[in-house]
């Protein structure tokens, strides 16, 4: 960890779950007062935070009572009522990131209208709801040619729980020009870990999708031929400083992130490329805080997939490779610090999510793994994080484990990473799998 300048203040966090615990980690490390707004007295964070304020995460009462403790405010995840919160930035609460940095990343429909107007590449979409007004199979305009960004926007800021849709309005539908099956479709908000997405193969499966869901809540997507999933976790502090997180590679089994590569090989102009997206859009959005960016790399080149508001499963392999992680990262640019450029330690690190492979009520007997979380502690160099929740269920992240690199050779380095992974999925095996999804096409 690198050295601890002394914050003016408590930093408050709403949201109780496993990166607020990790976060509370790192705040009794730098002897930070972290303060958090959590409904649930059995989340992860509550037994480390130094307070807590307990309410729903959406309960901007509440959120209000948080910032009488504190210096700043931030947030666990993007699943934010902004309209609620408004009243409170206006009468001076401080959010980092600002409501206004937040708003275009809150859905995956303004993500890539954002996308689009900072020139910044990412798949080809198109809005559900576009196709609604195109009967007898006329093809509508793809996405920012016949849809304003305050339209776009609009869809994003209401409840994004999904409807049916009105049968009256239910056509068959052309696609736009340029677009071809298969295509992903994506829930614009509150889908996570592949949940909200449905895979397009036919004009049958489409019509189906319409049918079940409100077409203003969604987003279609290109499927995207990729030889590699990155990621990058980056911050801005208060002075304008960006720094960044090593570019990662990322392993997803059923859209949920299995294992996590640091460094990804890859060439400096493609690191850079990496970091110049963030920087862009860091900047852009006068934004304050840490922001994780998933990529696909291809034939495409370099795509965005995904923007995180917030630190980030693909940057929990910094608490010990770094001499700054993730967390520290957020604390240092929330709390006013300056944020300074974090570095390996190691000359790589694996970090692989602890999945549940069965389902465990809270009263079951083995319901924390207690053998298997043995086997791996005895494993060497590997530090396990358990986050501490009630129970499990099959595919739920219950916990992570960091295993610290030794080979200084790229290719080496992959070869230990792997033969690391086998033996620790010989001790925790992967859920089974609900499908036969290829790792060569595009994912949630």
């Amino acid at each position: 960890m690198g050295a601890a300048p002394t914050l003016p203040g408590a930093i408050g966090i709403v949201g109780g779950g496993q990166l607020a615990w990790m976060l509370a980690e790192a705040a009794q490390r730098r002897g930070v007062d972290l303060v958090v707004q959590t409904p649930n007295p059995h989340d992860p964070a509550v037994a480390l935070a130094s307070r807590v304020v307990q309410a729903d995460v959406r309960d901007a009462g509440a959120t209000r009572q948080l910032a009488q403790q504190c210096l700043a405010i931030s947030f666990e995840n993007e699943w934010l009522d902004l309209e609620a919160l408004a009243p409170l930035a206006a009468d001076g609460v401080c959010f980092l990131p600002s409501l206004e940095a937040l708003r275009p990343l809150v859905c995956k429909r303004s993500q890539r209208d954002l996308l689009q107007r900072l020139h910044l590449p990412c798949p080809r979409w198109f809005g559900l709801d576009q196709l609604r007004s195109s009967p007898g199979g006329e093809s509508p305009a793809p996405a920012g040619e016949g849809t304003s960004a305050t339209e776009q926007g609009a869809a994003c800021s209401g409840d994004s729980t999904s409807s049916p849709a009105s049968p009256s309005t239910v056509t068959s539908p052309g696609l736009p020009e340029g677009f071809a099956y298969p295509l992903m479709a994506k829930l614009a908000s509150g889908g996570y870990d592949g949940r909200g997405t449905a895979v397009l193969r036919s004009e049958a499966d489409l019509q189906t999708l319409l049918e079940q869901v409100n077409p203003a809540d969604w987003i279609v997507e290109e499927f995207v031929v990729f030889e590699q999933e990155l990621a990058l976790v980056a911050a801005r502090d208060q002075a304008g400083e960006v720094v960044c997180l090593p570019l990662v590679q990322t392993h997803q089994h059923q859209q949920v992130c299995d294992w996590v590569l640091a460094p990804v090989e890859a060439s400096h102009a493609l690191q850079q490329r990496a970091r110049n997206v963030a920087a862009s859009l860091l900047t852009a959005l006068d934004y304050v805080g840490v922001l994780s960016i998933e990529f696909f790399y291809g034939p495409q080149g370099l795509l965005v997939n995904e923007l995180a508001p917030r630190t980030h499963n693909s940057g929990h392999y910094s608490i010990e490779a770094c001499n700054l992680s993730q967390f520290d990262l957020q604390l240092l640019t929330v709390g006013g610090a300056r944020a300074g450029e974090p570095q390996l330690q190691v000359p790589g690190a694996l970090m692989v999510n602890l999945l549940g492979f069965d389902d465990r009520s809270p009263d079951h007997p083995d319901a924390d793994y207690p053998q298997q979380r043995a086997a791996l502690q005895a494993l060497p160099q590997l530090h396990i994080h358990w986050y501490g929740k009630q129970g499990s269920s099959v595919g739920r992240k219950l916990g992570h484990a960091t295993v610290l690199l030794e080979q200084q050779d790229p290719h080496a380095r992959r070869l230990e990473a792997m033969q690391r992974l086998e033996e620790i999925r010989r001790i925790w095996p992967l859920p089974p799998s609900a499908s036969s999804a290829s790792d060569s096409v595009h994912g949630a």
